[in-house]
C-alpha cells in the first residue's frame, strides 16, 4: 500500500520507457508524486546504464521528463528525487546545495552568534539525501545513509569544510544500513583521529563524545527548546526524563531551578551528562535507571515536580509500529502523574513516522484518562537549522508540546 500522504495517479496509462537525453541513465516511475522517496513498487523501467549511486533522469509514467534523482537498486528506497526540474542537471547541483545550506545557516539565521554547533546539512530538506552533517566547533560530524552520498563525500568534504569553517571530520554509517546499501567497509572519506570536542550553546558548554554518542554525537535539534526550558525553571523543582547528555537538566539548573533530577537508562550517557554538568558548575542529581520502572516507583512514593520534561529516544520505526505508539502513551501517562498541581509538562517525540496531530492525541488521551486537563501554551519542534521540506512531511520529525497540567 502506498503512503497516503503521496499524491499519485492510477498507473493504468503506464507507458514504456522513452530515453530523452543521450548518455544519461534514466529511471521511470509508475506513479506521479512529488515526494522525494520512491519505493520499489513505484519503479518502472530502468536503463541499463543506471549504476548504483548514479545521478539519473527521472521519467514520469508516460516516459516524459519528470526530474532528477539518485539511484541504487539495492536500497530499500531505490530512488531519491532531488529535483523536479526539466532542465539538464549535473553534479554541480549538489555543490550549489552545500553552499546554499551554509548561506542559510550562517548568513540568514546567523547561528554563529549564539553557538558554534548546529545542523549543517539536513538530508533531503537541503537537497542532499543520504547525508546528515552537524558542525561541532571545528569538527564536522557526518552520518551517511545511502551509497550515493558515500560515493560523493570525498569530493563534498573540502567544500563543506570551506563553507562551515571546520577543519576536522568524523564520518559514520550504520553497519546494517551500509550492508543493505552496498557501502564498502573500506575506502571513501575517513574520520580524523579524535574522541571528543567541547562546544558552546547559548552560554552553556557541552562535551561531544564521538566514540559513544548517538547519531552525529549530540542533538542540536533541541537547542532552542533547551533555552526555552531553562527560562521556565526559575524557582521550580525540575525532572528531566530520558536526559541523555543532560541538556534540559543543565539548562534548568543554570536557569535558577531549586532542584533538578535527571534520569536515563544509558549509563554512558549519564556519565557524559555528569561531565557536562561539571563543565558548567550545574547542580543536578543524575540517576541511572529505566524511566518506566523509575516513574512507577516515584508514583508509588507520591513524588511530584513543578516542571517535567520527557524527551525519549525514537520509539516508532515504521508506519504501523503499534508497540512504539504504546510506549509514547505509557511514558506520558506515567510522567503526567509526577507533575505537581498546575505544574508544567514538556513532552517530545522524535519519531518522523508519528505526525504532530497523532502525537498530541496520544498525550491528551493520556492526560484525560487520569482526569487531567492540559492547558497547552506552545508547540515547537527542531531549531531552524533543521528545515522541513514542503513535499517531505517526514522531515518535520521532532514535536514538542508545552502544557500546564490542571
Amino acid at each position: 500500500m502506498l503512503d497516503p500522504a503521496l499524491a499519485f495517479q492510477n498507473d493504468s496509462t503506464f507507458q514504456p520507457l522513452c530515453g530523452l537525453i543521450r548518455g544519461v541513465p534514466t529511471v521511470q516511475i509508475k506513479y506521479q508524486t512529488f515526494h522525494p522517496s520512491i519505493w520499489p513498487k513505484m519503479i518502472g523501467e530502468v536503463s541499463r546504464d543506471a549504476t548504483p549511486g548514479a545521478l539519473v533522469q527521472v521519467l514520469g509514467k508516460e516516459g516524459t521528463p519528470f526530474g532528477w534523482g539518485l539511484w541504487n537498486p539495492k536500497s530499500r528506497m531505490p530512488l531519491r528525487v532531488v529535483s523536479h526540474s526539466l532542465e539538464p542537471l549535473d553534479e554541480s547541483f549538489f555543490e550549489t546545495a552545500i553552499r546554499r545550506a551554509a548561506e542559510f545557516r550562517r548568513d540568514i539565521l546567523k547561528l554563529d552568534a549564539d553557538t558554534d554547533s548546529y545542523r549543517a546539512i539536513h538530508g533531503d530538506a537541503d537537497f542532499l539525501p543520504g547525508m546528515v552533517a552537524d558542525k561541532f566547533a571545528d569538527v564536522l560530524s557526518v552520518e551517511i545513509t545511502n551509497l550515493a552520498a558515500w560515493q560523493r563525500l570525498p569530493k563534498w568534504l573540502p567544500l563543506l569544510h570551506e563553507c562551515f569553517g571546520t577543519r576536522r571530520q568524523i564520518v559514520s554509517a550504520d553497519p546494517d544500513l551500509a550492508r543493505i546499501e552496498g557501502i564498502p567497509r573500506v575506502g571513501g572519506a575517513v574520520s580524523d583521529n579524535l574522541r571528543s570536542v567541547k562546544i558552546r550553546e547559548h552560554g552553556i558548554r557541552y562535551e561531544v563524545d564521538f566514540s559513544e554518542g548517538h547519531k552525529t554525537g549530540f542533538f542540536c535539534d533541541q537547542r532552542e527548546n533547551r533555552k526555552k526550558f531553562g527560562a521556565l525553571a526559575a524557582g521550580r523543582n525540575v525532572l528531566d526524563l530520558c536526559c541523555y547528555t543532560g541538556g534540559f537538566a543543565i539548562a534548568a539548573a543554570l536557569g535558577g531551578a531549586t532542584e533538578v533530577t535527571a534520569v536515563d537508562l544509558d549509563e554512558t550517557a549519564v556519565a557524559m551528562a555528569k561531565r557536562n554538568a561539571n563543565l558548567n558548575s550545574a547542580k543536578v542529581r543524575f540517576t541511572h535507571a529505566d524511566a518506566f520502572t523509575w516513574l512507577r516507583t516515584m508514583i508509588e512514593n507520591g513524588r511530584t515536580w513543578d516542571l517535567v520534561v520527557a524527551d525519549p529516544p525514537k520509539f516508532i520505526h515504521g508506519r504501523e509500529d503499534e508497540l512504539g505508539v504504546a510506549k509514547y502513551a505509557d511514558l506520558n501517562k506515567l510522567a503526567l502523574q509526577l507533575v505537581a498541581p498546575a505544574g508544567l509538562f514538556v513532552t517530545c517525540s522524535c519519531s518522523g513516522q508519528l505526525g504532530a496531530g497523532e502525537f498530541e492525541r496520544i498525550v491528551i488521551t493520556s492526560a484525560h484518562r487520569r482526569d487531567l486537563r492540559l492547558q497547552t501554551f506552545d508547540r515547537t519542534g527542531a531549531g531552524p537549522d533543521h528545515p522541513t521540506l514542503s513535499n517531505y512531511p517526514e522531515s518535520r520529525y521532532l514535536k514538542v508540546l508545552w502544557s500546564r497540567v490542571l
